[in-house]
């Protein structure tokens, strides 16, 4: 065969090659493939000419960035050989002699992902075409190799998931569209990685980097917050959310990075810890990442790294102190192998995009083995330190006097890292994984790893004991738009007769901590306790109280400060609380099947004692609704009447799917509900 006798055209089966890459899903309009695994492209030869193997030369070059070099694993050239080479790119053919030549390409498990030219050199270079090559949890060599379908099925390819929020009492599901697949996603999370900062400053060397998926990993976490650089999310915990979007609307990843893009790389308004991760969770699924989204219940946030929550208080019970724990805080898990760090330390780590603290100079977090946390090794990589707090750092009280002096109020060991939820595998459970990241509560290995991880302040874990107890206790029913009672509970264990002074209130509180307005107060009521008695004290919260000033996250705070007289001594309670929502009703009309239209009856009822103005419906659903979210103004619905929309949309492939949906309105939003969807032929 002469040189020049390829005609310059590309004819890729791409339904083949991309499912068997487990691709087809982004679509089958170009070549889309996974690392560690052949690909098949076919040339055709000029009329008269014909391919004869031994005979026939020519080379093949990859490159990726504008800067490839040999050197990075950026760019590759290589000759036809016999057969696939595991690590190193390589072509082989077992094409008979004629003028069609069908060619298997192999990359090594280990190359940088991203968009890929490749080049045909038959002493002239011709461009082929470009292909996009991802990490591959199929393959056994990849760091991203996962052992079980039903996982890969689960972390990978699914599209939809629930995002767990509340607190420890009310755990909630909320449903999430990832919408990995959906048009135009995948070349978002490809610019998203070209955006950063270490692209800017040295594209080859980023470039390069793309082959580990920890050095992706920590690009993502950096890139969802917009801290630092170009990235997607402006985070916002004030409440006043008027030039941008309410954390809490949010229900898919899709129209996020759709925005960003769309918008040449403009920060999107606004994110909380559940849609930094969310999205997180979307880019790493996208690129072959496994990927679930986590939360943890009692989630501390610790600005000094001492591992201690130190919370001070002054004499009237306001929260005076840096450290926070927060009702709940939401990140991902991502699965891959640890080559950097000693044997063991593979498998799930922690990674962080909410925008907290600085890691190399830069808010990220992650990633972290689970396993380093759980065991207290926090020197190895990466923010060790401060995700071990999120789960288990100690709590420690004071009340600061008039005088300045500092009264230990008290302090537990228990409070922080409670019911770390994911999605179940294959189902709509919530899957509790704390085992995965701390040793049982108070168990003797849960302390002897508080030590390896250089606790110095060792609190002893206390049971029912002598003295003064207080506690708060709740009503069942507890539902928006309701007035309810809770309690504050004094018992006296001790062998005298107590006088006390009793505060007892209910502010707003947002779900990272941050308190609001009062909605309910006692006020230094003088309380007799008999000795071996228990008193109860009712608080009445009234809608009318809390109606105008509760989030869209739902949850009251209830502290309870009791001093007694003699001696003075200070005892503290604090609970927060969910309030409940109505939920969505969603009805099929109709057998969905591909390409058909099918119509979904929603509805809500108004909980509220007052209507709801500008009351939406916001529909979403990937492979469901084309890509786009639908909206419906239902105009103003009456106390407890019924807002209704019939949505209607076409399914685009077979198989599960989620249908969310969103609700809002001047009064009531944040409000989910979701229904899975077989999709028949």
């Amino acid at each position: 065969m002469q040189k020049n006798v390829f005609v310059v055209i590309l004819s890729e089966d791409y339904r083949i090659n991309n499912t068997t890459h487990h691709t087809d899903q982004n679509g089958l309009d170009r070549l889309i493939v996974r690392r560690g695994l052949p690909f098949t492209i076919t040339l055709h030869l000029r009329s008269g000419s014909q391919f004869e193997a031994g005979v026939s030369t020519f080379r093949l070059i990859v490159e990726i960035g504008p800067l490839p070099k040999e050197l990075s694993g950026t760019k590759s050239t290589f000759s036809l050989t016999d057969s696939a080479l595991k690590t190193a790119w390589s072509v082989s053919t077992n094409s008979p002699p004629g003028n069609v030549v069908s060619l298997s390409v192999s990359s090594p498990p280990d190359v940088p992902i991203g968009l890929y030219s490749l080049t045909l050199d038959q002493g002239q270079k011709v461009k082929l075409g470009e292909f996009v090559l991802l990490f591959n949890p199929w393959c056994d060599k990849d760091a991203v190799y996962m052992e079980e379908e039903r996982d890969r099925q689960e972390y990978v390819l699914s599209q939809a998931g629930l995002i767990y929020k509340g607190t420890t009492k009310r755990i909630k599901a909320s449903p999430w569209t990832f919408g990995q697949f959906e048009p135009g996603m995948l070349d978002i999370c490809l610019k998203l990685l070209d955006e950063n900062p270490k692209y800017s400053s040295d594209a080859d060397a980023d470039c390069s980097g793309r082959r580990n998926p920890v050095y992706v990993t920590r690009v993502i976490s950096a890139m969802i917050n917009s801290n630092d650089d170009k990235g997607v999310l402006v985070g916002n915990w004030s409440g006043d959310y008027d030039d941008g979007v309410r954390p809490s609307h949010w229900t898919d990843s899709v129209a996020i990075l759709h925005q960003w893009a769309d918008n040449c790389c403009q920060r999107v308004r606004y994110g909380q810890c559940w849609v930094f991760a969310a999205v997180a969770c979307t880019v790493s699924r996208a690129l072959g990442i496994p990927c679930r989204v986590v939360t943890n219940f009692g989630s501390a946030h610790d600005t000094n790294s001492n591992l201690l929550i130190e919370f001070l208080y002054d004499e009237d019970g306001n929260d005076i102190s840096d450290d926070s724990v927060w009702n709940f805080h939401v990140w991902v898990d991502n699965w891959m192998a640890r080559p950097d760090l000693d044997a063991g330390y593979d498998g799930w780590q922690a990674s962080d995009p909410t925008p907290q603290e600085k890691s190399e100079g830069v808010f990220c977090c992650g990633p972290v083995p689970l396993k380093a946390i759980k065991e207290g090794e926090l020197n190895l990589k990466y923010d060790a330190p401060f995700v071990f707090a999120e789960v288990n750092a100690d709590v420690v009280e004071y009340v600061k006097l008039t005088n300045g002096r500092m009264v230990k109020m008290g302090g537990s060991s228990i409070d922080v890292g409670h019911f770390i939820s994911t999605k179940a595998v294959g189902s709509d459970e919530r899957h509790d994984i704390t085992h995965l990241y701390k040793h049982p509560e108070g168990s003797l290995q849960e302390r002897e790893v508080f030590e390896r991880a250089k606790h110095h302040h060792e609190l002893q874990q206390k049971g029912e004991e002598p003295g003064l107890k207080v506690k708060i206790k709740v009503s069942l029913d507890m539902d928006i738009g309701a007035d309810f009672d809770v309690f504050a509970v004094v018992t006296n264990n001790t062998e005298a007769d107590k006088t006390c002074r009793v505060m007892f209130y209910a502010r707003i509180v947002s779900y990272d901590g941050k308190p609001g307005a009062n909605c309910g107060f006692i006020e230094d009521l003088t309380m007799e306790v008999p000795t071996g008695k228990e008193k109860r004290l009712p608080l009445r919260l009234e809608y009318v109280d809390y109606g105008d000033t509760i989030t869209s996250d739902r949850l009251i705070q209830l502290v309870l400060i009791v001093i007694e007289s003699s001696p003075r001594e200070f005892h503290k309670a604090k609970r927060t609380i969910v309030l409940e929502n109505p939920d969505i009703a969603i009805k099929l009309l109709g057998e969905p099947r591909v390409n058909q239209k099918v119509s979904a009856q929603i509805s809500l009822q108004n909980p509220l004692p007052e209507p709801l103005q500008n009351c939406f419906f916001s529909v979403m659903g990937a492979s469901l609704t084309d890509g786009k979210l639908l909206i419906q103004n239902v105009g103003t619905v009456g106390p407890k009447q019924e807002a209704k929309y019939t949505v209607e949309f076409t399914p685009t492939s077979t198989g599960s799917r989620t249908l969310t949906v969103d609700f809002d309105s001047d009064k009531l939003s944040n409000i989910k509900g979701y229904l899975n969807i077989e999709i028949k032929e």
